[in-house]
């Protein structure tokens, strides 16, 4: 679909187009784990600095789009690097952002590499309650009881679901805990990072600061990359692990993270925390039918009570939300 096309999506359209973004994804538990020999940081390296490479090659075409369509000002103005990949170099809420992907990127990979892709996701899957507490805190939004309701729900899931893995862990001599709390305790910083990234770039927008997420995006990725270098070295990749995870850098990072940007102008935001939930059970199911990682019971138990308790305080909001406003992801102000 070319990128003028992209710019006026259809309902439908957006709802279509955000459940192939979760679809693309959910890839990343598979992929990893079809890898031969990289290792951990090398792992996070090369998929961000693909996913880096990818959008310094997309963006300029799609912001060209953009301006087209009119979604973002034409401004002679601009700097270079503003105008063709939207880099604002003294923005401190852009720099926020760009360092809390960096850490979502990071510690996603990592988390991977330490445990099951169903705990990672499960984990990631609580980040919408994890932005309305940091959001209650930071900027005094007030939360309704639902979501509070909503939060010990979905904790008490989490709680029975590791606890259970932690019993058998510490009961079986031949299972390593210590890479189920690294792995929990890696992941856990995704929606964490996660929720100070939304609460930023909403505050900022409140106050009349225009941040576009994917430069953003591609922020993240070059910090993420220059951070892991180091740890990285020497290379232990082989050529097809190096293609598995340039397949992630572009189908699993860059693409879907625009596409996703472009989805929310026309999706409300609970339509958009809905949809984003399938990304958990397309990565579990792909990780299952595809590295034979089978879900045991207790995460099937305790991640269906996270995943509903998700589904059903969007579900009950949303009445009582029926004029949220959209999204504001590029040089737009707020609805």
């Amino acid at each position: 679909m070319p990128f003028r096309a992209l710019s006026r999506l259809t309902h439908t359209q957006a709802v279509l187009v955000m459940i192939a973004v979760t679809l693309m994804w959910s890839i990343a538990g598979v992929v990893s784990r079809q890898l031969e020999s990289a290792a951990r940081f090398e792992v996070t390296f090369w998929r961000s600095a693909f996913t880096a490479l990818s959008l310094l090659v997309i963006l300029p075409w799609w912001r060209a789009a953009d301006r087209a369509a009119g979604q973002i000002a034409d401004d002679p103005a601009q700097s270079f690097v503003e105008r063709h990949w939207g880099v604002l170099v003294r923005s401190k809420a852009f720099w926020v952002s760009g360092v809390c992907w960096s850490v979502m990127f990071t510690a996603f990979m990592l988390a991977l590499t330490f445990t099951t892709v169903a705990n990672v996701l499960v984990i990631m899957s609580v980040g919408p309650l994890f932005t309305a507490l940091v959001a209650r805190v930071a900027i005094g939004q007030q939360l309704a009881l639902r979501t509070w309701a909503a939060i010990v729900a979905a904790g008490v899931g989490i709680v029975y679901m590791y606890g259970s893995q932690f019993l058998q862990a510490f009961s079986d001599p031949s299972t390593q805990a210590s890479g189920l709390v690294v792995g929990s305790l890696a992941a856990l910083c995704v929606p964490v990072a996660g929720a100070i990234n939304w609460t930023v770039v909403q505050r900022s927008q409140t106050h009349g600061e225009k941040i576009d997420l994917v430069p953003s995006v591609l922020l993240g990725g070059v910090l993420s990359s220059l951070a892991t270098l180091p740890l990285a070295l020497p290379f232990l990749a082989t050529g097809t692990d190096v293609a598995w995870l340039a397949l992630l850098g572009l189908v699993q990072l860059a693409i879907p993270c625009a596409l996703a940007v472009v989805c929310a102008r026309s999706l409300k935001a609970p339509e958009v925390s809905l949809l984003a939930l399938l990304e958990v059970i397309f990565g579990i199911l792909l990780a299952w039918l595809g590295a034979g990682e089978a879900p045991g019971t207790e995460v099937l138990t305790g991640g269906t009570l996270v995943i509903g308790a998700l589904v059903l305080n969007e579900l009950l909001g949303w009445r009582s939300r029926a004029g949220t406003p959209r999204i504001q992801t590029v040089d737009k102000q707020p609805q």
